[in-house]
């Protein structure tokens, strides 16, 4: 206690050993917290490794979480007079949930397979296609938000979290990674499943092998008998379902409810998730959690406020400053890291059959 005592009345340094165990104190509380802000991050990650994996890029992956976003939202909103909202199953989980959630995914996997048309069939340029994407999905969910949400305020519902038992919760040292990790909705923890999954599959599994080859070396894949075509326009579609589920998760998990932009660059941000976990599924996820946690510990300043001379320093600093940290995070780690991490050979490169003849 002395010790810190020292650190902390240190000029100018003292402030930031003070933050630092200002943020080891506060953590376990914030932690569930952060895995749900790494959820849509970690997502949209998950579906730039599948498609860059692939040879195929796709920064459109903001538009695809927001279309998916709205008609998860609105589509609940259409179910529940329908089919009533008594949850049936698990988590809440009522059938206009589910018809939501379908149509969340199907929606994200019929516009990953327009990208896959015009970036594979067509050979267009893959990060205008994408872009279109993005600005196509902007202005059509904020249209349609005008016209329907006067009559639809409200969706299917949210996910109700799983409570973990306590008897895990209040152990010493470790409980609070079980709240963490445990303490979530089925949305959230089909993400850890996901991850673990996808992470085998890629580096273990005959499917994962035919997927980096087509990434790496096209020509070479299609003369042992690999159909790069086919791999390619899989794989961008099931990246949509993926990116759909982290949209999905706005309006049926976190609020429920849809807002002009809601993303807010999450898209953007699983793409530099993906970069700093170098193309791997875990690696996105733990960076999807760094970056979520500057978000969490600049939203946590002013529930749990800091006493003595960080206390002061962080009342004096605007809260603008906060809500940027994510943003500043991502931009400084992705300086770092970008220059060491090596994309696929063939990603982002259009493939062309050579002829029969």
């Amino acid at each position: 206690m002395d010790l810190l005592q020292l650190l902390y009345s240190i000029p100018i340094l003292g402030i930031v050993f003070q933050f630092v165990g200002y943020v080891v104190d506060i953590f376990p509380s914030i932690a569930p917290f952060i895995l749900r802000g790494a959820t849509p991050i970690a997502f949209a990650a998950m579906c730039g490794v599948l498609c860059e994996r692939s040879g195929v890029v796709n920064i459109g992956i903001e538009g695809i979480m927001l279309v998916a976003a709205f008609v998860g939202w609105y589509a609940g909103a259409l179910a529940v007079p329908l089919l009533g909202s008594v949850p049936v199953l698990a988590f809440g989980i009522s059938a206009p949930m589910i018809v939501a959630l379908l149509a969340a995914v199907a929606v994200g996997m019929v516009i990953s397979l327009v990208h896959a048309w015009l970036s594979i069939t067509v050979r267009a340029d893959q990060i205008i296609s994408g872009t279109i994407i993005n600005i196509a999905a902007l202005g059509v969910t904020s249209y349609l938000l005008n016209l329907v949400a006067t009559t639809s305020a409200r969706g299917a519902g949210l996910f109700v979290p799983f409570a973990a038992p306590t008897a895990l919760t209040d152990l010493p040292l470790v409980g609070w990674i079980f709240g963490m990790f445990l303490n979530q909705g089925p949305i959230t923890l089909s993400l850890l499943f996901i991850a673990i999954v996808f992470q085998v599959l890629l580096f273990r599994s005959r499917w994962g092998l035919r997927t980096r080859a087509v990434g790496e070396h096209p020509r070479a894949a299609e003369t042992v008998g690999i159909d790069v075509m086919w791999v390619r326009y899989r794989n961008v579609v099931l990246g949509g379902g993926l990116a759909a589920l982290g949209g999905a998760y706005l309006t049926m998990e976190s609020i429920n409810s849809f807002q002009f932009n809601m993303t807010a660059g999450r898209g953007f941000i699983g793409l530099a998730a993906m970069i700093v976990g170098r193309w791997s599924p875990l690696g996105a996820l733990g960076a999807a959690l760094l970056f979520a946690s500057t978000q969490a510990v600049g939203r946590s300043i002013g529930i749990y406020p800091a006493t003595g001379e960080l206390g002061v320093v962080l009342r004096a600093i605007p809260g603008q400053v906060f809500d940027a940290l994510p943003y500043l995070v991502t931009i400084i780690v992705l300086a770092g890291v970008v220059g060491r991490s090596i994309p696929p050979a063939a990603d982002g490169q259009p493939y062309e059959r050579e002829s029969a003849t």
